[in-house]
């Protein structure tokens, strides 16, 4: 590398990294903390590859998902580097693939399956294995997921402890005893590899296909 590649590729480098981190942001409705790592040389970046990216994020909100933690990696992006050295938001190419760990905490599920747009998701998890909707609650005893629900002018919620496995790309939801399962209808986009209780947290691993 000439030594103008190297005085270019610095200043290029934080400026792309301060781009991500705006696009970013601006794919959710809000980030606690979040930290952007780059793979690659400035070389490649001046050629408009990157040779991947490393994202850990706490407390995030997506499509009304609360995500406690999200910690992703990339494949190699392609990115428009012209309009970014003229001051214009970061372009990104073409889709790129992403692997990683997204985990939820029992209230951010909690929250999530109550939203307008996963309340139809809850109440279809409450009828799969409780029989009943709305969904009120979800927690966490020791290594099992509790589900809570509480039928319309009853007073006294119905629960059931669950376990999780990940089968066929999806998350797949079961009783302790094994006798009730239900599998959540996943993005074609997305694969989970594994599916667990552990931390507090449910936690799922996998890949997926960020489109731009």
């Amino acid at each position: 590398m000439s030594s103008s590649e190297e005085k270019a590729g610095g200043p290029v480098m934080q400026l792309l990294a301060s781009g991500l981190q705006l696009w970013v942001r601006q794919q959710c409705q809000s980030i606690g903390s979040l930290d952007i790592q780059l793979d690659g040389s400035a070389l490649q970046l001046l050629r408009g590859r990157l040779a991947g990216v490393q994202l850990l994020a706490r407390r995030v909100v997506y499509r009304e998902l609360h995500l406690e933690l999200v910690e992703l990696r990339s494949g190699p992006i392609q990115v428009h580097i012209g309009n970014l050295l003229k001051g214009q938001p970061v372009q990104l190419e073409r889709a790129f693939q992403i692997q990683g760990q997204v985990s939820f905490t029992p209230d951010g599920l909690t929250r999530s399956l109550s939203a307008p747009q996963w309340r139809a998701l809850g109440d279809s998890l409450g009828e799969a294995l409780l029989g009943i909707v709305p969904l009120v609650e979800l927690r966490m005893h020791r290594d099992r997921l509790i589900f809570a629900a509480r039928g319309l002018g009853s007073r006294d919620l119905i629960e059931l402890e669950t376990t999780i496995a990940a089968v066929e790309g999806s998350v797949e939801i079961r009783s302790s005893d094994g006798t009730l399962r239900s599998r959540l209808p996943m993005d074609p986009g997305i694969t989970i590899s594994d599916a667990r209780l552990e931390a507090g947290m449910v936690q799922l691993l996998g890949e997926a296909r960020v489109s731009v």
